[in-house]
């Protein structure tokens, strides 16, 4: 089976939640991981494995349970999910002149309209929210700390998710592929 990069998206690190990246990059390369890397201290890892997703994942969430009492959510998309991701980004204008106004959310499922709508409809002008395959596209032109939308939408949109912004996005597939080498 061919090595596979998975970007690893850890829920809810930041504030009282922390995973200790410098361990964390020892801990994966320790269980079998190639080429390590992590990025800043919210809680992203780029690993390559030949394992499937299923157990890239378990294999990950036992290991942060036992040496980090970490338990909650991990995404792995590979690195071909994550290009796709980026290539379908609603808001590349606002991507490319404010990074930071725009980000993605993956969705352990696909969120039920009315979720959506309801966070839709606290938008002010400019706001924005798309759901395209298995992601939530959020645009906060004013920023995200300000937005009554992106405040509600962790509570309202009614599936497990993890958000990056647009700037940790890009930042992301460019380990991926310094990784697949």
């Amino acid at each position: 089976m061919k090595r596979t990069v998975y970007l690893i998206l850890f829920r809810g690190v930041g504030g009282k939640t922390q995973l200790p990246v410098q361990a964390l990059r020892k801990e994966l390369a320790e269980v079998g991981f190639e080429n390590v890397a992590t990025y800043i201290n919210s809680g992203n890892a780029i690993v390559r494995s030949r394992l499937s997703r299923k157990l890239v994942i378990a294999k990950i969430a036992e290991l942060c349970r036992k040496q980090f009492a970490f338990d909650k959510a991990i995404f792995a998309p590979t690195l071909a999910e994550w290009d796709d991701l980026i290539a379908r980004n609603p808001f590349t204008k606002a991507a490319a002149s404010a990074p930071i106004t725009v980000h993605a959310a993956l969705l352990e499922s696909e969120p039920k309209t009315e979720d959506v709508e309801r966070i839709r409809a606290l938008a002010v002008k400019g706001e924005d929210l798309k759901v395209i395959k298995g992601v939530a596209y959020i645009h906060t032109p004013n920023g995200f700390g300000t937005c009554k939308m992106a405040e509600k939408f962790d509570k309202w949109i009614g599936v497990t998710n993890t958000a990056r912004n647009w700037n940790t996005v890009l930042k992301l597939a460019e380990l991926g592929r310094a990784a697949e080498k």
